[in-house]
């Protein structure tokens, strides 16, 4: 949770940015809030994902109730994902967005291979903190909602304080805890390094603009 908390989407900048323009209709965020919902599509919007190949590696009776939960919410947020993307329209124009395309389905195949680890705890490193970082991103996407005039859906993903239970019970030694906080790490540095890149796309736009 202290990774998520100091590394997470909701602690960084452009998303911080994205959210608070959300919320200011004087302001002109589509295209911004466009551009994350169409790579955020790019990078969790198909199945399988992280959770579903978790799901295929976790041999942990304590997290089975947990994944399956979690697969069944999580077909949910990529059909909101797919919604909130659609309803903000088009990706905006931007220079060199064959790179910016190649560079996030880079990040997926990371994910991929994170996710498919035979590594103990990996996989679930991953998953887990995905579903803990979710919370950040499901702020944005229903600030974008709201902005695009449509209803956030409800998340049924579960708890941060079931999750962490999950976390608890599967880290069973410190093989098994490194495993899973290399998992998270991972899985964080790839959501930076799409935030990083959204945040440059935008400053272009401005440039260009």
């Amino acid at each position: 949770m202290a990774l998520v908390e100091a590394d997470g989407t909701a602690a960084q900048p452009h998303v911080q940015s994205l959210c608070a323009d959300a919320g200011n209709h004087g302001a002109r965020p589509l295209a911004a809030l466009a551009d994350a919902a169409h790579y955020l599509c790019l990078l969790h919007g198909r199945f399988p994902g992280v959770v579903d190949h978790a799901a295929t590696r976790s041999t942990d009776n304590a997290a089975r109730k947990w994944l399956l939960q979690v697969c069944e919410a999580f077909a949910d947020e990529r059909a909101t994902l797919t919604r909130v993307s659609v309803a903000l329209g088009p990706v905006p124009s931007t220079s060199g967005q064959n790179n910016c395309d190649s560079a996030v389905l880079q990040q997926r195949h990371a994910l991929e291979m994170l996710s498919q680890s035979d590594r103990r705890g990996c996989a679930m490193g991953a998953a887990l903190t995905l579903v803990l970082d979710w919370v950040g991103v499901r702020h944005l996407l229903d600030r974008a909602a709201i902005r695009a005039g449509i209803e956030p859906s409800k998340c049924a993903l579960p708890s941060v304080e079931d999750t962490l239970s999950v976390a608890r019970a599967i880290a069973i030694d410190e093989a098994s805890a490194r495993a899973i906080q290399f998992g998270a790490r991972q899985l964080l540095n790839q959501h930076r390094g799409l935030w990083a890149l959204m945040q440059a796309r935008a400053s272009i736009r401005t440039t260009e603009g």
